[in-house]
């Protein structure tokens, strides 16, 4: 059977101790978007930017003495499909589900801003800071979709939403910034 999405699977072995080389390992698979599918078994993609990554993961595996194994792993049958596909879209959709919450955080803190009225350009340069923090993810998530999932449109516009946002409070701030005594717009 030809998959859809080409897939390999990760067999990875590190002694227990010292303990910081297996937490690098499976850091970096978790970093690199790979899914735990069972005991020192991961899955992902078989395409960029996934297959590039796990040079970095052997030269972890490497150095904690471990043993590390890439094997392609094309599914038998349409059941098969289906088991790769829905561990790995399950943590895919968790990781937008989340982003998604990050990004109703982020416009409740500009809200609550709003409300006490904290128009500074010191408050304005840290929510800045925090949408591309948020951008940053958006791109590292979506760069890990490859089964196109509809969640990644909700975090676009979620996204969107959070830049208006921004936007609006980033108009106020330089409103009232401009008209205060002594404001760049003021007669002095």
């Amino acid at each position: 059977m030809e998959s859809e999405v080409p897939w390999t699977l990760v067999l990875v072995q590190v002694p227990g101790e010292p303990s910081r080389h297996r937490v690098a390992v499976w850091r970096e698979l978790r970093r690199i978007g790979a899914v735990p599918i069972g005991s020192g078994a991961w899955l992902l993609p078989a395409v960029e930017p996934f297959v590039e990554a796990l040079d970095r993961v052997g030269a972890l595996v490497e150095r904690g003495a471990g043993s590390f194994a890439v094997l392609s792993a094309g599914p038998r049958d349409i059941a098969a499909e289906e088991v790769l596909r829905t561990a790995f879209a399950k943590v895919r959709v968790d990781e937008w589900l989340e982003f998604v919450d990050d990004c109703g955080k982020f416009e409740a803190e500009i809200d609550k801003e709003f409300a006490k009225e904290k128009f500074t350009l010191a408050e304005l340069e840290e929510e800045e800071q925090s949408l591309e923090r948020l951008r940053r993810w958006f791109a590292t998530l979506a760069s890990r979709d490859v089964l196109r999932l509809p969640e990644a449109g909700v975090g676009a516009d979620r996204l969107a939403a959070c830049e208006q946002r921004l936007n609006e409070y980033a108009d106020e701030v330089y409103e009232r910034v401009s008209s205060a005594p002594g404001g760049p717009d003021s007669d002095i």
